[in-house]
């Protein structure tokens, strides 16, 4: 089974809580098991340029079931996946997109976030992430 609705709402707003408490305006969307979006929020003033990036960092945490920090390491020049950013119609290779997995292990939707540094982004996404846990 996949995210519900519920769950995902819980993760926008734990996430959202997160990015109020470091003063981050940020966008954050959650996408079920066939990387559709499940949920969005922009928080009032986040960059227009992040919401494309915050639903592909969600969409590429789950087609590739890992961090996008992770795939973005193994993307640098040189690496064994490198350009792969160019594939499925684009991807985020930097932090802010988690995949969410349910109690069982399984994986059940993903979690992108953009709007700050990769860090902040990664930082708030966790903590969407967590709240599904």
């Amino acid at each position: 089974m996949g995210i519900t609705l519920e769950q995902a709402q819980a993760a926008v707003n734990a996430a959202k809580e997160k990015a109020q408490e470091l003063d981050l305006k940020m966008n954050i969307a959650l996408v079920d098991p066939g990387a559709n979006l499940t949920a969005f929020a922009r928080m009032d003033g986040a960059w227009l340029g992040s919401i494309d990036i915050a639903v592909k960092k969600a969409r590429t945490a789950r087609f590739f079931d890992m961090p996008t920090g992770d795939l973005g390491q193994a993307s640098q020049p040189g690496g064994s996946l490198y350009n792969i950013e160019h594939s499925n119609g684009g991807l985020i290779t930097f932090p802010g997109g988690i995949p969410i997995k349910d109690g069982n292990g399984e994986i059940i939707g993903a979690i992108g976030v953009s709007g700050s540094t990769v860090e902040n982004d990664h930082t708030v996404a966790e903590a969407g992430m967590n709240a599904v846990k």
